[in-house]
């Protein structure tokens, strides 16, 4: 994954000089290699990027996946263990869960937009990456695209919430907590809480795969791949 993004940055290259210096630091490619093996870093891309990311839109991705599963933020853990106290606990399993909900049709909206942002990655930045750490890449991207994917995740995570109907349950839920005695109130900011998670799971998944691609000689599925890798385990 960390060759992966160093290799895309040399996707978007495209002047003689540019790819001039990519030769210059890896004097063991030429320019045509330096671009064969940008369109198999673009083949990574798509198999772990977007191949771990669509684990997390389908129906239960965020719910039935304990490694990004959306639990109550500190605030609402009273809520719920209230309701349960009074006999309302399908009404805070639905609240869990359609919060889930909005971040696997959140995040199913986003990806094109989370896959563009990493594309501008700068050869400079590359080169750091691939001398980094195993989760170099994935730390990069919370890094550079964090402030730019949570302006485009939190109004799709609104409207995911009006879509599943989280926003009319959970209004329901703290109404009804909120009419308890002696509460203290509360009024969480729902959309921006799951914004956040939501981007953390799609983080961690791309932590995986990176973990994967970096350590597992048989995840790199191609001739191109396990040319990119072979200079990352060279280092």
């Amino acid at each position: 994954m960390k060759s992966l993004l160093l290799f895309l940055g040399i996707f978007t290259l495209t002047s003689c000089a540019e790819l001039q210096q990519v030769a210059n630091q890896f004097p063991e490619l030429g320019q045509t290699q330096s671009l064969d093996i940008a369109g198999g870093l673009k083949e990574a891309l798509n198999n772990g990027i977007t191949k771990q990311v669509t684990k997390l839109t389908v129906t239960d991705g965020f719910f039935k996946n304990e490694m990004v599963k959306i639990l109550l933020p500190e605030e609402l853990q009273k809520v719920d263990k209230t309701l349960r106290s009074i006999g309302m606990s399908k009404l805070a399993d639905d609240g869990l869960k359609v919060i889930n909900r909005a971040a696997e049709d959140a995040v199913k909206e986003a990806t094109p937009i989370f896959v563009d942002a990493i594309k501008n990655m700068s050869f400079t930045d590359a080169k750091n990456i691939l001398m980094g750490n195993e989760s170099a890449a994935t730390t990069y991207l919370q890094n550079t695209t964090s402030t730019a994917l949570y302006g485009k995740f939190n109004p799709v995570i609104k409207n995911s919430f009006v879509k599943v109907g989280a926003d009319k349950i959970w209004s329901q839920i703290i109404t009804k907590y909120n009419s308890v005695p002696l509460v203290k109130k509360v009024n969480p900011d729902l959309t921006d809480y799951t914004t956040n998670k939501a981007m953390e799971g799609v983080f961690k998944m791309i932590a995986v795969e990176e973990k994967n691609i970096r350590t597992n000689l048989t995840s790199r599925t191609s001739d191109l791949l396990k040319k990119v890798f072979a200079l990352q385990d060279k280092k």
